[in-house]
């Protein structure tokens, strides 16, 4: 599993690969496979999951960073 925050990133990656894919193929003319409302929520999923996974790295990286000073 990766570092903290991994799990978010790698769904925002995958949520927002997606997101991309459809609207790739409807700018190629061809049936996109997600809806308005849908493509919007993908969008929304994936800026979520990003936000979630760097605050989490943050967090780790101060708690880190303190530990780190507590035992200089």
């Amino acid at each position: 599993m990766p570092g903290p925050g991994g799990a978010c990133l790698l769904l925002a990656l995958a949520a927002f690969a997606t997101f991309f894919a459809d609207v790739a193929f409807g700018a190629m003319r061809m049936q996109g496979f997600l809806g308005d409302v849908a493509e919007m929520l993908m969008l929304l999923a994936a800026s979520i999951l990003f936000v979630a996974g760097v605050l989490c790295r943050e967090a780790a990286e101060n708690k880190k960073d303190i530990q780190g000073r507590k035992s200089s």
